[in-house]
């Protein structure tokens, strides 16, 4: 007995004897989402002021037509239908539309978090290398020591004879002269 398929088994039931209308609710989203953007636009208030325009004027000046008398019963429970079946739509559209805002709100706090801690990051970096920096000996530091320096050399070459001073000096310039340009 413990071979027996579900199908054969008396205690088990079969399926579910009801019909199960199996409805896609992207699809239906997206049909509702066109139908609420068409309400909205004037093509569709055109439409309907025509619609309108032409269903008075039938009922009332065409007498042999006649299908909706003066208080226009009719045409007033067309209107409630539609209103019925346009407000769920609507409806069912701006949650749509609610849902994708929080899914794109979610993103945007997410990217900032982001971009927050990115820039944290960085800043952190920056200061890492403004404290390295600091303990580094720049480019000015070295040209300030090193004008010192030869500020010195010239102090403590002065009392030789001035004519080899001169010379020395000159020697000097003219290979600094020719070691800046290059």
């Amino acid at each position: 007995m413990s071979d027996l398929s579900a199908r054969q088994r008396l205690d088990t039931p079969r399926t579910s004897r009801r019909f199960a209308l199996n409805v896609d609710v992207e699809a239906v989203g997206r049909l509702s989402e066109s139908f609420a953007r068409f309400l909205g636009t004037g093509r569709y208030l055109a439409i309907q002021t025509i619609f309108v325009l032409i269903w008075i004027a039938l009922n009332l000046f065409a007498v042999k037509w006649q299908w909706d008398p003066y208080p226009f019963i009719l045409l007033n429970l067309a209107f409630s239908t539609q209103a019925a079946y346009a407000a769920p739509l609507i409806l069912l559209a701006q949650n749509r539309q609610e849902n994708r805002d929080k899914v794109s709100l979610e993103e945007d706090r997410r990217r900032a978090e982001r971009t927050k801690a990115d820039t944290e990051y960085l800043a952190r970096e920056l200061a890492a290398l403004r404290l390295a920096v600091g303990e580094v000996a720049t480019r000015d530091y070295l040209r300030r020591e090193l004008e010192e320096l030869r500020e010195k050399l010239t102090e403590l070459q002065e009392p030789q004879t001035p004519t080899d001073g001169d010379a020395a000096s000159r020697s000097d310039g003219s290979e600094r002269r020719a070691k800046k340009p290059g």
